[in-house]
């Protein structure tokens, strides 16, 4: 395979779709970036884990922060290995600091962001003028 073929089959591939919030958001997203990772033949041994990750991260957006929340993906490398990037942005968090969710029993909630630790490479919060943006970033090698 010529050096350049390679290069444009790592090329990065993105997909951003927004995450709305009202019920079955999180589950749609879900379906839809399973379709969008099946298209573009991320390495099978991720894929579950990033489900997951992007289940988690949209999740505390819809629960916990303002919106709009926007769901990104973008996956380098090839279809054995690569680095698949899990990003969603929203608008900042709904409620100060350590007020408790009304409605919502807290043993159900609150591990997201440990099991986003857990199963990502890197991940990480970024502040900037339009809201927050948590991201993780998967691994396959």
């Amino acid at each position: 395979m010529s050096a350049q073929l390679n290069t444009l089959l790592r090329a990065a591939r993105d997909h951003v779709c927004p995450v709305p919030p009202v019920a079955g958001a999180v589950s749609a997203v879900r379906r839809r970036v399973a379709a969008v990772l099946a298209d573009w033949r991320v390495c099978p041994a991720i894929v579950d884990d990033a489900l997951l990750v992007v289940s988690e991260l949209a999740t505390n957006a819809i629960i916990h922060a303002r919106p709009p929340a926007e769901l990104r993906v973008s996956w380098t490398g090839g279809e054995g290995d690569g680095v698949l990037r899990v990003e969603v942005t929203d608008a900042g968090a709904a409620r100060p600091t350590g007020q408790p969710l009304g409605g919502i029993d807290p043993d159900e909630h609150g591990r997201g962001e440990s099991i986003v630790h857990a199963l990502a490479a890197r991940h990480g919060i970024r502040l900037h003028s339009g809201g927050i943006t948590r991201w993780a970033e998967l691994a396959a090698v």
